[in-house]
């Protein structure tokens, strides 16, 4: 009898390892998609600043406002992402992914 206890140890402990290497992975895509939107963001607001000959004022305004845009929609990205992911993990995501064989017993 003593030994099944160690399995479901081992079971939590690779639920647990899931777990963490699930987040990991969010952190990551939530990092990497925010810094391409900031990048892409800022590119369009700041981009006509450094490719046209434009006076050093609207220059530095374009630019300025291009990285604080850019900042602003990495920090709500990344924010949002997380928070969706926490929030389909915590068993209140609401609906449930689609699973492929069932049927709705509604239909």
């Amino acid at each position: 009898m003593d030994n099944h206890g160690g399995h479901m140890g081992q079971g939590r402990t690779r639920d647990s390892q899931a777990r963490r290497d699930a987040v990991t992975v969010e952190i990551g895509y939530a990092l990497c998609s925010a810094l391409f939107l900031a990048v892409v963001v800022f590119g369009v607001v700041a981009g006509p600043a450094l490719a046209f000959e434009l006076s050093d004022s609207v220059q530095g305004v374009l630019v300025a406002a291009g990285a604080v845009l850019g900042a602003a929609l990495f920090t709500v990205r990344v924010v949002s992402v997380l928070i969706r992911f926490a929030h389909e993990n915590d068993g209140t995501g609401g609906t449930q992914p689609s699973q492929p064989g069932r049927t709705n017993p509604d239909s």
